[in-house]
């Protein structure tokens, strides 16, 4: 009987995030080529059941679609662009989703370079690291719909949910409104623990009683 290897994605940045999204993606059945500029973080991926690469090119070369989480721009040009980036392998059709939180001009000027051959989409994530281990990431996907949807399945195996919000940069504008509620909502719990302090309650006991609260109680204000 033969048998059907598995799917291949690609992961492109194996810190906090990528090296919490792989092995999600190994358990939902894929098979995750992976490379980062950090020897101690391939080896931990490839303890994880991850399959390491060379480069971002080797990569490419095994994989349709693949996952960026990186650091800065200019990682996200070297990726992409770089001489041995994702191009330099010469395919075409492959998809890219652009994972990390970074400035939208920049994100644009890599999607036009990367045009035609590549299609990159526009999926910054909402989560921790923490929650990212526990597959409980939302996408913030946009870009070209009838890509985003053929990530589907790729998306369902490291994330709880995704949302396909249109054109190419509305993802990342969706990541910015979702940062200035959560800065917001740091600032509003720091002061009602300045509040609560002044007033003579312990801050343990503070923490200890609101982390109580039912996420059906705090609905309302989130």
């Amino acid at each position: 009987m033969q048998t059907v290897a598995p799917p291949t994605v690609g992961m492109l940045g194996l810190g906090i995030m990528g090296s919490a999204m792989s092995p999600n993606l190994l358990a939902a059945g894929f098979r995750v080529v992976g490379f980062d500029v950090s020897g101690a973080r391939m080896a931990a991926f490839a303890a994880a059941g991850g399959t390491p690469a060379s480069c971002p090119r080797a990569v490419a070369e095994g994989a349709d679609i693949m996952i960026s989480v990186l650091p800065s721009v200019a990682a996200l040009d070297d990726v992409v662009t770089g001489a041995d980036g994702i191009l330099a392998a010469g395919r075409t059709g492959q998809i890219l989703i652009e994972a990390s939180t970074l400035p939208l001009d920049d994100k644009l000027r890599v999607h036009a370079s990367a045009a035609p051959a590549l299609t990159l989409l526009d999926c910054p994530l909402s989560g921790t690291g923490a929650q990212a281990a526990a597959k409980d990431l939302l996408v913030y996907a946009s870009g070209d719909r009838a890509a985003i949807a053929r990530c589907r399945a790729v998306f369902e195996g490291f994330a709880r949910a995704h949302h396909d919000l249109g054109e190419f940069g509305n993802g990342s504008k969706m990541k910015f409104v979702a940062n200035l509620l959560v800065a917001i909502h740091n600032v509003a719990a720091a002061e009602a623990f300045v509040l609560g302090m002044k007033a003579g309650l312990p801050a343990k006991t503070i923490f200890e009683v609101i982390n109580e609260v039912s996420r059906d109680q705090l609905n309302p204000i989130l």
